[in-house]
């Protein structure tokens, strides 16, 4: 089955598990509402996320994640509960970084030629863009979508050019989404077009480790403006780089998953695939 395929009816899943939780259904409920036999779920599901179904429910509800932020607790220092004690390296990815210079931002990327092209992803397709080797964006769409998530990222830098080029981006879609290829001998190179503020909370993000989660209070924490948790919450909506720079980490107080520019289920997934990528590890 083709990726994109694979994750419509992964998809399907994480929406039914999401709205039914408090049932704890079991595997034959959830392969029900899919179409699919319970064996078949289970294998396809299992590929997917390196989880069962069902574990993937016990890792991810809503209500553990509450649970987990409740009081004094936090997911950084929780995240054993959930057995994903991985080793917490700076961002599995290993990535590093460059912010473009504040006057390009400033020009609305004037003078910048953006690369775009769209691949399969685990996560329904992924819009690519690239720029003086780096990559500089990353956004997702649905079906038919592609137009309007393109529309979206160049509404973010509107002065620079852009061109179409499937395979000068398909290196990077590789890079980000196949876990083989992550290595810090050979970290990934991006590039930042955002205000300083904006900036200092996507390197913010880059130190939640794999498996783990933030909520917005705690990254104005830390970066010495315990006041600011409104403003980095717009920053972290505005990350123009989906998944790599993990804004699906940052949970809100109360450990309610809260808004996400890309969908809620599509944040789920990304916790649940990531949930499968530290079980595999362990």
């Amino acid at each position: 089955m083709e990726p994109q395929a694979d994750y419509a009816h992964v998809k399907q899943t994480l929406a039914f598990i999401s709205q039914n939780w408090r049932e704890q259904p079991s595997l034959e409920v959830i392969a029900a509402q899919s179409g699919l036999s319970p064996f078949y779920l289970q294998k396809l599901f299992t590929r997917w996320a390196g989880l069962s179904p069902k574990q993937f429910l016990q890792a991810v509800t809503l209500d553990h994640a509450r649970s987990l932020l409740r009081g004094d607790a936090n997911l950084l220092d929780a995240s054993h509960e959930l057995g994903l004690s991985g080793p917490s390296r700076l961002h599995d990815l290993f990535v590093t970084h460059e912010g473009m210079t504040p006057g390009v931002y400033k020009a609305r990327g004037a003078g910048l030629t953006i690369t775009y092209g769209y691949h399969p992803s685990p996560f329904g397709t992924a819009l690519i863009m690239r720029t003086q080797g780096r990559l500089a964006g990353l956004a997702f769409a649905d079906d038919g979508g592609e137009s309007q998530a393109l529309a979206d990222m160049t509404r973010r830098w509107p002065q620079a050019d852009y061109v179409e080029d499937q395979a000068a981006t398909a290196a990077l879609a590789r890079r980000v989404f196949s876990r083989q290829e992550w290595s810090k001998d050979q970290p990934l190179k991006i590039i930042f077009i955002g205000t300083d503020f904006e900036i200092r909370v996507w390197e913010t993000l880059l130190s939640i480790p794999l498996g783990s989660a933030s909520t917005y209070s705690q990254v104005a924490d830390q970066l010495g403006m315990p006041k600011a948790s409104r403003a980095v919450g717009s920053a972290v909506g505005r990350n123009p780089l989906a998944f790599v720079v993990p804004c699906h980490r940052v949970l809100a107080k109360s450990g309610a998953l809260h808004g996400y520019h890309w969908g809620l289920t599509r944040k789920r997934a990304m916790l649940g695939w990531e949930a499968g990528a530290v079980h595999s590890s362990l």
